[in-house]
């Protein structure tokens, strides 16, 4: 059969599959927020680039904190009530802000945030393995990368709005934060509303843990058993560091683009924002173009050229030669499109029962993004082209990881080579 003919997913989920949709929005919207907020805080609170990753920092170090308590949370409690932990968290952090603006502190703004992450981070680990479970195991990775289109739809909501609001705020009123209390209090109302939503709509029935770990058992490549570590897996493993990489190169580019965008060239801290927004909308184009080719090109070939391709891009960048360099910044994100899902994907391929697990520790690789701002800070705040170089061995790994994935799981290679032969 022709992996192309094979749906996306059943028609009974589709309503489960299209709430999923909408909190990938939401974390997307979150996360991309964060690098608005990243530039508003250095002008109104008067901090420095390296200091202000501490916004990355403190959001992606909760993926590491709570990534594996919430999987013993989901393994425990089912889906629906981790879900609903989640967007509790979400809204809570949102809600933080209030205070941590009337105090005008940025130590609490980083409470505020890391409350907000778990959230993210809770979300974000049942949301996966549960998308992948909603069908056929073979449009798995279609699934995931569809699903990851709403998040980058997310992504261009968070910074038009954050720059509408914050970052033209800020020229109006250097030292009010009043603009970033309302646009939280207001995310916070919408997050509220998703959850009565999920505990009143008929949606939430079909949310059973253990039909969806049945789902998982059934998989034709599901070999792992229950007591085999996972890290014996050496896609598995490969793949948390190859996450860890990823978000690493991914929080670095976007904590800097609209401080790319003023220095080098000379934008309003506002028009920066826009144009970080449109790069934000060729990552959601780059994975709906990822999900089509994905129909036609394996999945781990597909990411080691987009890999490759961001090798350039950032050599690119890094010149700091106007037009041609911000141009090659933009087209960053449409590389990085499919990288991030992909490499979830590949890392769940073969897992099993232990595919919750699995998911946890991949998500924990999300941590690459709170360690490696700070570094790229440190260059940023003496020139910040050539701190663009560092995210160049964040794709070598990634490069590496694709193209030696065939090797890592023969089994899911398999699986792959019969795609290309029979569309």
């Amino acid at each position: 059969m022709k992996k192309s003919k094979i749906p996306l997913t059943e028609k009974k989920y589709y309503l489960l599959f299209g709430f999923l949709t909408m909190i990938f929005l939401m974390w997307g919207l979150a996360l991309t927020m964060m690098d608005v907020l990243n530039k508003h805080f250095q002008s109104v609170l008067h901090i420095s680039k390296s200091k202000s990753a501490m916004i990355q920092f403190s959001t992606f170090g909760a993926y590491a904190v709570m990534a594996l308590p919430v999987g013993h949370f989901m393994k425990k409690f089912g889906y629906k009530n981790a879900i609903l932990f989640g967007l509790f968290l979400y809204a809570i952090g949102a809600l933080l802000f209030v205070p941590a603006a009337n105090a005008m502190s940025f130590n609490y703004f980083l409470l505020a945030l890391f409350v907000l992450a778990s959230g993210l981070a809770t979300l974000e680990t049942v949301a996966h393995p549960f998308i992948a479970s909603l069908g056929d195991h073979r449009t798995s990775d279609l699934r995931i990368n569809f699903a990851q289109s709403f998040n980058g739809l997310g992504g261009v909501i968070g910074p038009a709005i954050g720059s509408f609001f914050l970052l033209k705020a800020a020229q109006q009123h250097v030292e009010d934060l009043t603009a970033v209390k309302h646009l939280y209090i207001t995310i916070c109302l919408v997050i509220c509303m998703m959850a009565i939503l999920l505990v009143i709509l008929p949606v939430s029935r079909q949310i059973n843990h253990s039909v969806i770990r049945q789902n998982l058992k059934n998989a034709s490549l599901t070999n792992l058993q229950p007591t085999e570590h996972l890290f014996k897996k050496k896609h598995f493993s490969f793949a948390v560091i190859a996450q860890f990489f990823n978000v690493a190169a991914q929080g670095g580019t976007w904590a800097y683009f609209i401080n790319y965008g003023h220095e080098i060239m000379h934008f309003s801290d506002e028009k920066a924002g826009y144009f970080f927004s449109l790069s934000i909308f060729l990552l959601m184009i780059g994975r709906f173009a990822g999900t089509f080719l994905m129909r036609y090109i394996v999945p781990y070939k597909l990411l080691a050229f987009f890999a490759f391709s961001n090798i350039i891009m950032c050599l690119l960048v890094a010149q700091g030669a106007g037009w041609l360099s911000y141009i090659a910044l933009l087209f960053i994100n449409f590389f990085f499109s499919i990288m991030y899902p992909t490499i979830f994907s590949l890392g769940l391929k073969n897992m099993g029962t232990q595919t919750q697990k699995a998911s946890s520790y991949i998500v924990m690789g999300v941590v690459g993004g709170a360690f490696f701002p700070p570094i790229m800070g440190l260059i940023a705040d003496h020139d910040i082209a050539k701190a663009y170089y560092l995210p160049i061995l964040c794709y070598l790994v990634i490069l590496l990881f694709g193209l030696k994935y065939p090797v890592l799981n023969k089994a899911s290679a398999g699986q792959f080579e019969f795609k290309t032969k029979n569309t």
